[in-house]
């Protein structure tokens, strides 16, 4: 019996969410991040003018058409039979087309490696039959991870039983694999063009570049 593909993904409830950071230090030190980098951040919206703060998680977005695997001219970025977009460090040559040609700005150059870097889900946790560093040490479990093509997974479960999102670049539409289930606190951010089924990005959420 053939076995089917896994495709990883993560479901966030941005409701969950305190703004501990706990899913940024545990990347950083899991993945021996340099200085003033990181992998994921936590974005702070406040629409309501003090009255309710919104905290949003961010990362690479494992999109299904990466336009940062187009970008790349060596093949060092390339998308795995596990749906996982992943960087070969002795392929990657430094060149940065693929930072510029993320719309999530989820990539960097790094500096003590002079490569390419960004989330891979914690790839080699994964592997190992462990989730994802920022998943498994979040307290309030706002991070949901698993296989969308196992209808069994928790994360199948909680985008059959939830409303989510899916937010998307104005310019391109990727197609990500994280998915947002806290849609109210999403809809009720500066509005912008939509696309059907799908908002669009808000400037607040994506870390500030530089």
């Amino acid at each position: 019996m053939k076995q089917t593909q896994k495709k990883y993904a993560i479901a966030v409830d941005a409701q969950k969410c305190i703004d501990c950071k706990a899913c940024m230090i545990a990347c950083k030190v899991e993945n021996g991040l340099p200085q003033g980098f990181w992998r994921n951040w936590i974005k702070e919206n406040d629409p309501g003018g003090g009255m309710h703060t919104q905290f949003q998680p961010g990362q690479c977005m494992q999109c299904d058409s990466p336009s940062c695997v187009s970008a790349c001219p060596v093949g060092a970025t390339f998308k795995g039979t596990n749906g996982l977009v992943v960087i070969d460090p002795k392929k990657c040559i430094g060149c940065g087309n693929c930072v510029t040609a993320c719309p999530y700005d989820a990539r960097f150059r790094n500096p003590e490696t002079a490569i390419a870097d960004k989330c891979d889900f914690c790839y080699h946790r994964i592997v190992a039959g462990e989730e994802p560093a920022c998943v498994e040490t979040c307290p309030t479990r706002s991070r949901v991870f698993g296989d969308l093509n196992d209808p069994t997974s928790e994360i199948s479960q909680v985008l059959k039983s939830k409303k989510h999102i899916r937010i998307v670049n104005p310019l391109i539409n990727t197609r990500p694999n994280i998915f947002y289930t806290d849609q109210t606190s999403l809809l009720n951010w500066p509005k912008e063009p939509t696309l059907p089924g799908n908002i669009h990005m808000s400037p607040q959420f994506w870390k500030s570049s530089g």
